[in-house]
């Protein structure tokens, strides 16, 4: 039997987008936005401690064992998006952010009592699995908080904090395998436990966030949404005019996972496409160099495990000011010229910086700042494939939308590179890895064809513009 649908009209969407930049966004941007400061943190911790843990007297991994459970966590991170993608759109944006953040804070700390290579990997795939369901559950949640003119600024400033995250990674790195300052054993152990700290203290700020107003809407809590802008219009007085716009809908307490897939697959499938392409070609990209870093420095530049940190934190900054200083282009300017160019430069310097690599035409340190370069530009890129993802589909079906996309992309791109890009510094041989960045450089190039063939021009537009509501009633 059909579910009962309510017919309702509400302003709540054109409210939330008319309020000026208040205190309850920048808590939203910090509450929420710590998602990528961890998962910063972890891949950094990982790829940082390549070395101490070939080094470990416990585990002794090799090059491959290395970027296996790299794959592990990314393995994670993409069954997690898909579970808790679903799980957030079913059950509400602000139940499963507490949800996946402590199962991120309970498998990180366990990581740091591994005793092999089986529990090591274990606890990173659950590691990975909390770190994807954030994604799903946070991207929507901004998405549906933050006012339109600001949104594109404000998710590529967020997905950049990543690497504020990776900048403390580096640094704890560097401090805790300084060699003498702790047991062979200890030190990679003791740096697990900067997330689980991290963590906690934002456990507390996410309790002061209410649900989104338009999961409520959509899921016929009218009266709870009413309740949410009620407030947050309080404390952003004075606000300006109450805006013109409304939307009829015809609601239910829930949409079926199909109609959800449906409207991914079929209702956008050239969306869909861009999506897909966009998302694997940045996992790719990402995850082949940064993954394989630490081993590239010790292997062909006999750079010490316990100094790798140092050339993670210059390399970091480029990655957090590229999504900062680009951001306010994307909503000026536009999505698709600017995602297009950042796409486009990030492939081509890739291989011209490789190519560099292979002639062994610079050192640890030179070819550390063309790192710093390339992702200057290559974080506002990768920053705006979720942001691409994110914006595009219907509300219903928003969360696992971004769950589904991270997933595929992750799964082809960032699944697959951690291992190949282990098994290829191994060989030793700098034209294995070389090869390795003319598919990623190739992938990046790919992906801005496609976004200046079909990209969705979505700068300044309420979410309902951009994705009609599958509830939606025509006037």
């Amino acid at each position: 039997m059909a579910e009962r649908r309510s017919i309702i009209e509400t302003d709540i969407p054109a409210r939330l987008d008319r309020l000026p930049w208040t205190r309850f966004h920048t808590l939203v941007v910090v509450a929420l936005g710590v998602t990528w400061i961890l998962d910063g943190l972890e891949v950094t911790v990982a790829g940082s401690i390549a070395g101490a843990l070939q080094e470990s007297p416990v585990l002794r991994f090799s090059a491959a064992a290395v970027g296996g459970v790299g794959s592990a966590y990314l393995a994670g991170a993409v069954l997690g998006a898909l579970l808790f993608g679903y799980l957030t759109d079913r059950f509400g944006r602000r139940k499963l952010f507490f949800v996946t953040l402590g199962l991120y804070l309970t498998a990180t700390a366990a990581t740091a009592a591994a005793w092999d290579f089986a529990s090591f990997a274990l606890f990173r795939f659950l590691t990975g699995a909390g770190i994807g369901g954030e994604y799903a559950a946070i991207n929507s949640a901004i998405q549906e908080l933050v006012p339109a003119r600001f949104r594109g600024r404000t998710d590529l400033a967020i997905n950049g904090s990543f690497w504020l995250g990776a900048a403390l990674g580096a640094a704890g790195t560097v401090a805790l395998l300084q060699p003498g300052r702790l047991p062979p054993d200890l030190g990679w152990r003791a740096a697990f436990g900067i997330g689980a700290v991290l963590g906690l203290g934002i456990l507390l700020l996410r309790s002061f966030l209410p649900e989104s107003p338009r999961w409520l809407v959509l899921h016929d809590r009218l009266g709870e949404a009413e309740d949410v802008i009620d407030a947050i219009e309080r404390r952003a007085a004075p606000v300006p005019p109450a805006p013109a716009g409304r939307i009829r809908l015809a609601v239910s307490s829930r949409t079926p996972v199909a109609r959800m897939a449906l409207a991914i697959l079929r209702d956008y499938p050239r969306r869909a496409l861009l999506g897909l392409v966009l998302m694997g070609a940045q996992a790719f990209f990402y995850n082949a160099i940064f993954f394989s870093y630490a081993l590239v420095l010790t292997r062909f530049y006999a750079v010490p495990s316990a100094s790798v940190g140092w050339y993670i934190l210059p390399f970091a900054l480029g990655n957090f000011l590229g999504p900062l200083v680009l951001g306010p282009l994307f909503d000026t300017l536009g999505r698709k010229p600017m995602i297009g160019a950042t796409y486009a430069l990030s492939g081509i310097l890739l291989a011209i910086v490789g190519y560099l690599f292979r002639e062994g035409l610079v050192d640890a340190a030179q070819l550390t700042a063309c790192w710093t370069v390339i992702f200057f530009f290559a974080s506002a890129a990768a920053s705006s494939a979720y942001l691409t993802v994110s914006e595009s589909f219907p509300l219903e079906a928003r969360a696992l939308a971004i769950a589904l996309f991270y997933a595929i992309g992750t799964a082809t791109g960032g699944v697959i590179s951690p291992w190949l890009f282990g098994m290829l510094v191994g060989t030793g041989e700098r034209s294995a890895v070389f090869a390795g960045y003319l598919v990623g450089a190739g992938l990046m190039i790919l992906a801005a064809v496609t976004e200046f063939a079909i990209g969705v021009k979505a700068e300044r537009r309420p979410l309902e513009s951009v994705a009609r509501p599958l509830s939606s009633i025509a006037d």
